[in-house]
């Protein structure tokens, strides 16, 4: 990493594990793809809530040559109600336990900048999926009574096949030489 990671608090104390954690996951993301020219993290604790206690928001920004990747972690799993009104989102908002503990947060929001590293790492590579097409072979050899037989691919393998992995249960319209 270029510069150093900056990790900001806010409404939380912070401790030394905690930056020594984040900045470990920092480091590690280097891994994935570099070079990476500089990374911020925000950790929040909006109000406590008394029955809920501290959801945490997380946020990374990472700087890239070829731009910037921002992870928000926010407390609710529902995008869709961030919008809507306070007093229905308070109704309705559920925040998974596991987001109430601090690591937990930080693990979950450094995983998601880690896929959203390796989703750029591949679109920058040009990297595309390239769907051969279905194998092709003849039939070489039946059995009708016996319920198999075996088929030549274009490479000269022979392979055995039973009745029952013919699709739609046509093993009986098969014929030598069938594709």
């Amino acid at each position: 990493m270029i510069l150093p990671v900056q990790i900001t608090f806010r409404n939380i104390d912070s401790t030394k594990e905690i930056e020594e954690k984040i900045a470990a996951r920092a480091r590690k993301l280097e891994t994935f793809y570099s070079p990476i020219t500089s990374c911020r993290v925000l950790v929040e604790a909006p109000a406590r809530h008394q029955k809920r206690g501290y959801a945490f928001h997380i946020r990374i920004d990472l700087t890239v040559a070829e731009g910037e990747i921002v992870v928000r972690r926010a407390p609710t799993l529902y995008p869709r109600e961030r919008g809507l009104g306070a007093e229905r989102r308070r109704k309705r908002m559920e925040t998974r336990p596991e987001r109430q503990h601090l690591k937990v947060a930080i693990r979950e929001a450094f995983d998601a900048a880690r896929r959203r590293l390796q989703d750029h790492a591949r679109r920058s590579r040009a990297d595309v999926k390239a769907h051969r097409p279905a194998p092709v072979a003849r039939v070489t050899k039946l059995f009708p009574v016996e319920g198999y037989g075996y088929i030549e691919t274009s490479d000269g393998r022979e392979i055995y096949f039973h009745a029952n992995s013919v699709i739609n249960n046509r093993f009986q319209s098969l014929k030598l030489g069938s594709r």
